[in-house]
């Protein structure tokens, strides 16, 4: 069975709580309080209130201003398009296939997302760090965001990303223990994402469709076990942010439009600095690029 493991150079930096010296690898469209991208978004047959009365439309920039002022940011971020009305053809990116991949109709592994519109998917994975400043800096400047989940991690604490979720941010799979899951059996892997599931529906209500695999390494067996319990798709990243610096995928070391980006929650016990400051280098670059950030799940 072939195995398909990321050969980034960034593998190198150990996970928490992992002793795998490999990387670890939602929209918070804020819906709640009417202050998400999509809670301003009127129903079709509204008519002219389906365009903000330019009033409105200045107060939302002046209250947007203030928020990049308040959380240190160069400029205000670009608000994403909406989401496309016909959904992107997403397939496993060349060489991240598995045997039977295409007959057996597995959730594709993939980095970018095919689309024309200059947007970037930010994913933060694992639950180690819980801050609510963070929460509350991701609200105030609508960005959206996927969070990858895993129990050994979050089960201390649901109720954060409980109220990361009622936000409007999207909660999906990352296993029970953040495994090298290539190293375990079928069934143990089973074990691992699909009780995932079952923990993901009773603490959140729903059993997600999205997974990604532990530091973005797999196999046959993983991709097999996760569509058995509901998975369609499997992203990993592109890039990967930290607090003080990017690192790249490709060669020429540049974002691209649909690119995936990774970055964990975490603290000042793993980073020289928080979620707010990562989040800033984050939202300083892309925004500089010309690049939104939207949705992951508004383009599957």
């Amino acid at each position: 069975m072939r195995l398909v493991v990321q050969n980034d150079k960034s593998r190198a930096r150990v996970a928490l709580g992992c002793g795998a010296a490999v990387l670890a690898s939602t929209a918070l469209v804020t819906g709640c309080s009417g202050s998400g991208p999509h809670a301003a978004r009127p129903a079709a047959g509204q008519g002219a209130a389906a365009h903000p009365a330019p009033d409105l439309r200045a107060a939302e920039h002046a209250r947007m201003v203030a928020a990049a002022k308040r959380w240190g940011l160069d400029e205000v971020p670009i608000a994403p398009p909406r989401p496309p009305a016909v959904k992107p053809r997403i397939t496993a990116r060349a060489g991240f296939e598995v045997d039977h991949q295409d007959d057996w109709d597995l959730p594709p592994v993939f980095t970018t997302v095919p689309t024309k519109d200059k947007v970037v998917f930010l994913t933060i994975d694992d639950g180690s760090e819980k801050d609510p400043r963070f929460l509350q800096m991701m609200r105030d400047l609508k960005i959206p965001y996927t969070a990858f989940l895993s129990n050994y991690l979050v089960k201390d604490d649901y109720g954060y990303f409980r109220k990361a979720q009622s936000y409007g941010n999207t909660l999906n799979n990352h296993t029970l223990t953040h495994p090298y899951l290539p190293g375990l059996s079928y069934e143990e892997q089973e074990h691992e994402i699909c009780d995932m599931q079952d923990i993901m529906r009773k603490q959140y209500g729903r059993r997600p469709t999205v997974f990604r695999p532990p530091y973005g390494n797999y196999n046959q067996d993983t991709l097999v076990a996760a569509k058995s319990c509901g998975i369609k798709y499997a992203p990993i990243w592109n890039e990967e942010v930290y607090v003080d610096h990017w690192e790249y995928r490709e060669d020429d070391q540049r974002l691209r439009r649909g690119d995936i980006v990774l970055t964990h929650f975490r603290g000042r016990s793993d980073w020289d600095g928080t979620m707010v400051d990562d989040m800033r280098r984050f939202l300083n670059k892309v925004t500089r690029e010309g690049y939104a950030v939207a949705r992951l799940e508004d383009y599957l």
